[in-house]
């Protein structure tokens, strides 16, 4: 393990933090799409004894109509996170019918765009730009990127190990310090999140009507029966098929600080964009009316258009932006959003998965992290997306520095690290599980058919099927699992909430009736555009 880190475990196994350990916070959001006993897009509105899409906590939607989001709530035990999210799980696959959760990040067929229908979130005002940015993605980038699933892990560092951590660098753990420290991870997993892809990529293969909804040219084989795959492919989701936007290259966001990086995405959201400015945002009819395309023409219609592997993030106040919160408080926790859904898993993601997550974000905390520079960040992109198409390659090399060096050689070093942090973790869980997960990992690096990837291509070759044989016949397994009881919830809990979410939602749309959707929607991106007090409240 390289000395720094081997440093900084042994002095806080001395000051006896290894404890502190077991305060992890986490939190998971699963995207998944309804879909028709026939493996099509479900045309169904979102249902209602689900609640509502715009202010239930637990159960929302994301890009599409059908496009289904769970979130657990935060906790710091990792059975105690899975028994949320089955839970969740459970209780929306009752309210379906006979619709079934689609178990893969690629979707099913995609026939007509016109079957891909937008989220509604209602009449209010912020429901009204929920539904409006979604349009304007669809005109941006097409509809079939926006009905892509993933699963986005929240991670934060308990404030007992912040302590000691500023302790030992002679300072206080002051949001400024976190905020530092959590950007030194972020660099860090933006050098090797190469590795989650490789390892947990689970999207090889697609079906090819969705190559027709694609602007993206990259050789596939055939499999037969509409499906297409790249041969040492570990992730598509992640690949130009998936959620990029080339308007963002030239955008210069760093990580070096938080204060570079709020710089960046506010010089996003306010930069003009050529080729957005010709689809036009608020464009009058023959009527009088308006015909709203886009929240606006800037390079990013809102920060969360921003695609990355990895975001920070502090829970906002009402009216807030993302950029506004972390500059009022700092980092509190961290996104990230390179997870393909385990199609191995019910709910989308494993303990094991949880567990080795938790390993390689300390790792990315611990090591030295140097500043990165535009050139250094484009060098990490590059590597990211030669594993996200050719990561089983066994020939395949990745860039660092300016050598070329084989993937195994550099998986094997980060192993190496990981395998002490996992013995840090298990001392302080009194267990052998971090061990054992990130030694079952290492097969996948001694034979990269034993990854996510490759075990799901086995399987369709084995089986003879295609991809949405394969998934139909998961999604049915898991419809028949999730029918089981509830465990952690109960369903009045689920009742309650969803019936509160309804009521919010109406008096929400009541205070917003015969307001001016367009002054709204200026009044919000002037406040966007600047961090003072006194402008967020003018």
């Amino acid at each position: 393990m390289q000395s720094t880190i081997r440093a900084q475990i042994e002095n806080l196994r001395k000051t006896g933090h290894t404890a502190v350990l077991r305060d992890i916070s986490r939190g998971i959001e699963r995207e998944c799409l309804r879909i028709t006993p026939t493996a099509k897009l479900a045309q169904t509105p979102h249902p209602e004894a689900l609640g509502s899409a715009l202010k239930h906590d637990y159960i929302t939607t994301d890009y599409a109509e059908n496009l289904l989001e769970f979130i657990t709530p935060v906790a710091q035990d990792i059975e105690t996170t899975l028994a949320q999210l089955t839970d969740v799980h459970r209780f929306a696959i009752q309210q379906l019918d006979d619709e079934l959760l689609w178990p893969l990040s690629m979707p099913c067929f995609v026939g007509d765009e016109k079957d891909i229908q937008i989220a509604q979130y209602g009449s209010s005002n912020v429901g009204r730009m929920k539904t409006l940015y979604r349009r304007g993605l669809t005109y941006r980038y097409g509809g079939a990127m926006q009905i892509i699933s993933g699963v986005h892990y929240n991670f934060s560092v308990p404030e007992t190990l912040w302590q000691a951590l500023a302790a030992a660098d002679g300072t206080t753990a002051d949001c400024q310090y976190k905020s530092r420290r959590y950007f030194d991870l972020i660099r860090n997993y933006k050098r090797f999140c190469w590795v989650i892809p490789y390892l947990f990529g689970a999207s090889p293969a697609i079906c090819q009507s969705f190559l027709k909804h694609a602007d993206a040219s990259m050789d596939f084989e055939s499999l037969g029966k509409g499906t297409v795959y790249r041969k040492y492919g570990t992730s598509l989701r992640m690949s130009d098929l998936g959620y990029t936007n080339k308007e963002q290259a030239d955008l210069a966001i760093t990580y070096n600080s938080l204060e570079d990086y709020v710089a960046g995405l506010r010089r996003a959201i306010t930069k003009p964009s050529a080729r957005f400015e010709r689809i036009g945002a608020a464009v009058p009819e023959a009527d009088g009316s308006i015909d709203f395309r886009q929240l606006n023409s800037n390079i990013l219609q809102i920060e969360n258009e921003f695609y990355s592997p990895i975001r920070p993030k502090r829970v906002t106040k009402n009216g807030e932006t993302p950029t506004q919160a972390l500059e009022r408080g700092g980092v509190e926790y961290i996104e990230v959003r390179a997870l393909d859904v385990n199609p191995f898993s019910a709910i989308g993601i494993s303990a094991e998965q949880i567990r080795f997550l938790d390993t390689f974000l300390l790792y990315c905390l611990l090591l030295d992290s140097p500043t990165m520079s535009l050139e250094e960040q484009a060098v990490a992109d590059r590597n990211f997306n030669r594993v996200v198409l050719d990561g089983r390659n066994p020939r395949l090399t990745l860039l660092d520095g300016d050598f070329e060096r084989p993937i195994a050689d550099w998986l094997e070093d980060i192993f190496g690290e990981l395998h002490g942090i996992a013995q840090w973790l298990d001392e302080a869980h009194q267990s052998d599980e971090y061990v054992a997960v990130v030694n079952a990992q290492y097969r996948a690096v001694l034979n990269p058919e034993l990854t996510f990837s490759g075990q799901f291509l086995r399987l369709l070759r084995d089986e003879q099927l295609d991809n949405s044989e394969l998934g139909m016949q998961l999604a049915k397994r898991y419809k028949a699992e999730l029918l089981e009881p509830l465990s952690h919830f109960t369903a009045e809990q689920f009742a309650t909430w969803a019936q509160a979410s309804l009521a919010e939602q109406r008096a929400l749309e009541q205070q917003d009736a015969g307001s001016d959707f367009s002054a709204f929607l200026t009044d919000y991106f002037r406040r966007a555009a600047c961090a003072s007090p006194d402008c967020q409240s003018s």
